[in-house]
């Protein structure tokens, strides 16, 4: 890869961090179509964005069988998650969980930390939950819940082979300043 692009590609999270327009998550405006709309909420906000691919790049970082565990861990929790927000049913903190997903991801990344994979799918799980909630709640009602549930997770599952590309395209340095600048993202979304 050209390593002009990739420096690019690592600071986006940094960049489109500071675009308000897309810091204000969860529109949904004008979405009616169920896998459109699905596909679409992961994809309309930084948090979510920069979420899904700070766990591709970890899982890049870790290797071996974290590769396929840790993000499918997300995306079946998530989906999950996303089934009790349809259900209306609350869960607590879920903008928190959201943002401490980018804060806790980030610095995992940037400071190159490879936990077992148990304990880093138990970690992603936990911020899926939130995630998944977060679309299962805004899911535009003209929308089936089957179609726009798979949207989201056919989404998440792009987001996170974006995120392990980025992981296995640079160098280690360039992966950990991607994680410092999904981390510093985090805060700046929780001052907004």
């Amino acid at each position: 890869m050209n390593p002009v692009l990739f420096r690019f590609l690592a600071l986006l999270p940094g960049i489109l961090s500071l675009l308000p327009v897309i810091a204000q998550a969860h529109t949904g405006a004008g979405q009616t179509e169920g896998l459109a709309a699905g596909f679409g909420h992961p994809l309309g906000g930084a948090d979510h964005l920069l979420a899904m691919i700070a766990v591709g790049l970890w899982a890049a970082q870790m290797g071996g069988s974290a590769i396929w565990l840790v993000p499918s861990s997300f995306v079946s929790i998530m989906v999950l998650g996303g089934t009790l927000g349809v259900l209306g049913i609350q869960i607590p903190f879920i903008e928190e969980g959201i943002l401490a997903s980018l804060l806790v991801l980030g610095m995992l990344i940037a400071a190159g930390i490879r936990l077992p994979v148990f304990v880093s799918a138990l970690i992603v799980g936990l911020f899926a939950l939130f995630h998944g909630h977060a679309h299962g709640m805004e899911m535009p009602l003209a929308s089936g819940a089957i179609s726009y549930s798979l949207g989201f997770a056919l989404a998440t599952a792009s987001l996170h082979g974006l995120g392990f590309l980025l992981g296995i395209a640079g160098s280690g340095t360039l992966a950990r300043l991607a994680g410092g600048a999904i981390a510093l993202s985090g805060v700046y979304l929780a001052l907004v």
